[in-house]
């Protein structure tokens, strides 16, 4: 069986980041989510192949301001 590692980086506001982990953890862990910058609301949602496009979509609606960071360089 091969191993797919999917993730999408996003940065929010620092304020925002517990929730972006409440709804991901509502939603039953169709996405794991890591803090990898508190300060600077940079968090990894590591997904599935098979759950990537719907956490984008429940992402894209969340009611705050979610930017996908493409690239590290986009972190600073």
């Amino acid at each position: 069986m091969k191993q797919f590692d999917c993730s999408i980086m996003i940065r929010v506001e620092p304020r925002d980041v517990n929730f972006v982990n409440q709804i991901m953890e509502g939603y039953e862990y169709l996405g794991v989510v890591s803090t990898i910058n508190r300060a600077e609301g940079i968090l990894v949602v590591r997904v599935t192949p098979d759950t990537v496009n719907d956490v984008r979509r429940i992402l894209s609606t969340l009611p705050i301001n979610v930017k996908d960071v493409k690239d590290v360089k986009d972190i600073k």
